[in-house]
């Protein structure tokens, strides 16, 4: 893994919370700690933890401005979950067309 990216996408993604983050961090431009953490029942210090997940990933970056960090996507690193996630889509689309062909042919016979 490169530098900027020190931890897998996946991992990353895999928590509920880390991908809320990054719904509220694509709806906005950048968002300081305090808005993001006001959207979880937990502190800024456990959002911050995640924010750090994401920022080994590569997935965020910070920023900041006087005494406040604030944070913003770089959606860059889920291409990769993207094209994980198509192949797996051609495959289903792929059995589910043999299988209506068995159906039909169930039905013909």
């Amino acid at each position: 893994m490169s530098k900027v990216q020190q931890r897998d996408v996946f991992d990353a993604i895999a928590d509920p919370t880390r991908r809320r983050l990054i719904q509220l961090l694509a709806e906005a431009e950048e968002l300081p700690l305090h808005e993001l953490a006001s959207h979880f029942p937990m502190g800024r210090t456990g959002v911050s933890k995640h924010l750090g997940i994401l920022k080994e990933a590569g997935l965020v970056k910070d920023r900041k401005v006087g005494r406040e960090t604030r944070y913003k996507l770089d959606a860059a690193p889920l291409k990769e979950v993207q094209d994980w996630v198509a192949y797996y889509s051609n495959y289903w689309s792929a059995n589910m067309m043999r299988l209506g062909q068995l159906l039909e042919e169930e039905e013909d016979a």
